[in-house]
């Protein structure tokens, strides 16, 4: 038996430009790595599930890529399979989360860990998630840091409410303003890469504000493709129990 993975694993983008939606973003990344002109920190900014810590992880693939930096990862080095999507991770790419590692003495931790040399990559790479819930001592004491790190370190801020992170860090960071993915778009990339085929019978619920099971995108809706391939889960897994109710009752 296969193990499950749920549908926003699953279907995560592997490379730039299996990215959907966010072109604006891939193009300039792409170019900046191509051109060797990239910032030593980034903030990634819109509204939740629309990619930025998945272009996070695809940015620190690429920057430690053995065959690299380069925006087309080889996909075969260690660091290439440590930072699949499913895979194991790497010691030189830490995700925290800032609404529990919020305080100061988390941020002194960080600091002082930073300053040492990767273990195994050409970068350490910090993807801070929910930036914005960093306390403004937080925010102080990384902020020499951010604004002058050591050639080894890079720093990836994502979060929903930019205005709400320190001013010092915003300025100190390429900005790089993440969009809600049309959900037509959303739906025609997963059926051109064959994750989807027709949306099941009697659905009206397949992806983002549907209209009817068989027009699903009738209307220019936009998706948070993270909530809506849970929602896809939701449906697939409710029309199977529905196969078997109808089975067992036959």
């Amino acid at each position: 038996m296969d193990k499950f993975i749920v549908s926003a694993r699953k279907y995560r983008p592997q490379t730039f430009d299996t990215v959907v939606g966010q072109s604006h973003i891939t193009t300039t990344l792409r170019n900046a790595i191509k051109n060797e002109q990239l910032a030593h920190a980034f903030l990634f900014c819109g509204p939740r599930g629309v990619g930025k810590t998945t272009a996070a992880r695809l940015l620190a693939r690429a920057l430690n890529c053995e065959k690299g930096p380069t925006a087309d990862p080889c996909g075969t080095c260690n660091s290439c399979i440590e930072l699949a999507p499913n895979g194991p991770g790497s010691i030189d790419v830490i995700e925290l989360d800032a609404a529990s590692n919020r305080g100061i003495d988390q941020a002194r931790e960080l600091r002082e860990k930073a300053v040492y040399a990767p273990a195994a990559s050409r970068y350490k790479i910090y993807i801070i998630d929910e930036a914005h819930q960093l306390t403004t001592e937080a925010a102080n004491a990384l902020l020499k840091l951010v604004e002058e790190p050591p050639e080894h370190l890079r720093f990836v801020f994502a979060t929903t409410e930019p205005d709400k992170l320190l001013g010092t860090i915003r300025s100190r960071t390429h900005h790089y303003p993440f969009r809600l993915v049309p959900a037509k778009l959303l739906i025609e990339n997963l059926a051109m890469r064959g994750h989807i085929g027709c949306p099941p019978s009697g659905s009206s619920a397949f992806v983002g504000r549907c209209t009817t099971a068989t027009e699903p995108c009738r209307h220019a809706a936009r998706a948070r493709p993270s909530d809506d391939l849970h929602r896809l889960r939701r449906v697939r897994a409710g029309n199977r129990d529905q196969e078997r109710r109808s089975r067992r009752l036959r």
